[in-house]
């Protein structure tokens, strides 16, 4: 295999992971990115590294998951030495709280079937005394909880920040504030020409399509099908507290700096990203009972933020067979899976290794089959 020029387009979380790891291996990489008008899935990313749970309706999905977490503490420690950005990465297992007995046994029927199916993910369940002897502020109203030791969390707008950083450092080429609308195959020799509204175009041999909530239409134009969907989630932010919180939990994460994130909701509303007091509530209803010491906390922010879903929550990964060099990617789990997409999937686009084996699951195709039914779940 030959290193050739890769144009990636979008510099999210998924496309500068991409682009990263193509440029550490050697290959000359531009990546495009629109700036800050970008509707940016980062923004209102929850932070977890996360593997529990996923992969239920798709063994192959928990091995990648399982995979990519095993790439995290390499990729913080290199983007840590390159760039000088501590991601905030903590590897301490992470918990998933359940309110009723309900709850619990759906959860374990989940979790057991995933390993049943080959994933090899380790957990525990804990009723609420167990979970206690680990969370102390935990709630009397909770009925217990999962563990899984492979789990963590890190701060995904210092990781997008070293991921830039990182890719400037090793000679990649970072074009800010751009819009891209077209992307021409066979025009000329150079193979791909991408092209912005306003004239500007640039020119190689291969592009990955990472552009988020704007890979549907111009994948559409290379032969690939990425029917993403917007999906708003809101977050809230509080005042910093002593630490009280040593593990994340689906429901809330003490971070690096001792606020305390809460989240989230999941909401079907096009493209607004605004918050919502019915929203905002809910989100503080539940963080409190799960953690009532957090009833008498300030709360300091609260935001929402488009996140990139397709059909069944699950990624798109795929080279077009019409215009060969041509990728899309799109994940909604763009924290979780950085370090997979740097390590795996930048150098397999760059056409320096061969697909993961297993990933035609990951084709766009999936979404067209009339007989099948999605849900968002993942």
């Amino acid at each position: 295999m030959q290193t050739k020029e890769l144009i990636v387009v979008g510099g999210g979380l998924v496309g500068a992971a991409i682009a990263y790891g193509a440029a550490r291996i050697g290959t000359p990489v531009t990546l495009l990115d629109q700036g800050d008008i970008a509707h940016r899935a980062s923004r209102g990313n929850f932070g977890l590294v996360w593997v529990q749970s996923k992969g239920e309706n798709l063994p192959r999905y928990a091995l990648w998951s399982k995979d990519a977490v095993s790439y995290w503490p390499t990729l913080a420690q290199e983007l840590l030495e390159l760039t000088g950005v501590d991601v905030a990465y903590r590897q301490s297992g992470g918990f998933w709280i359940g309110f009723n007995d309900a709850e619990m046994h759906a959860r374990e029927r989940m979790l057991t079937k995933i390993n049943n199916s080959g994933g090899g993910v380790p957990f525990e369940m804990l009723d609420n005394a167990e979970l206690k002897a680990r969370l102390p502020a935990i709630g009397k109203t909770v009925a217990g909880g999962s563990f899984c030791p492979l789990d963590g969390h890190a701060n995904p707008l210092l990781l997008l920040h070293a991921l830039h950083a990182g890719l400037k450092a090793i000679g990649g080429r970072i074009v800010s504030s751009v819009n891209i609308s077209k992307i021409v195959y066979g025009k000329r020799a150079a193979g791909f020409e991408v092209m912005t509204r306003d004239g500007q175009s640039w020119s190689a041999p291969r592009v990955v399509i990472a552009a988020g909530l704007g890979s549907k239409a111009l994948a559409a134009q290379v032969g690939l099908h990425a029917p993403v969907v917007p999906n708003r989630g809101q977050v809230l932010i509080t005042e910093r507290l002593k630490p009280f919180l040593p593990y994340p939990t689906n429901k809330a994460r003490q971070t690096n700096e001792g606020t305390i994130q809460l989240g989230y909701s999941v909401e079907d509303v096009g493209l607004d990203d605004t918050t919502t007091v019915d929203a905002i509530e809910w989100i503080a209803k539940r963080s409190i009972a799960t953690f009532p010491l957090l009833s008498d906390v300030r709360l300091v922010r609260a935001w929402g933020s488009l996140r990139v879903l397709t059909p069944d929550g699950l990624p798109i990964y795929q080279e077009s067979l019409s215009c060969p060099g041509a990728f899309v990617a799109t994940s909604h789990s763009g924290v979780s899976l950085a370090g997979a997409h740097a390590y795996v999937i930048g150098p397999w686009m760059a056409g320096m290794r061969q697909e993961p084996v297993g990933f035609d699951a990951f084709a766009g195709e999936r979404f067209m089959d009339p007989m099948r039914k999605f849900s968002h779940g993942h």
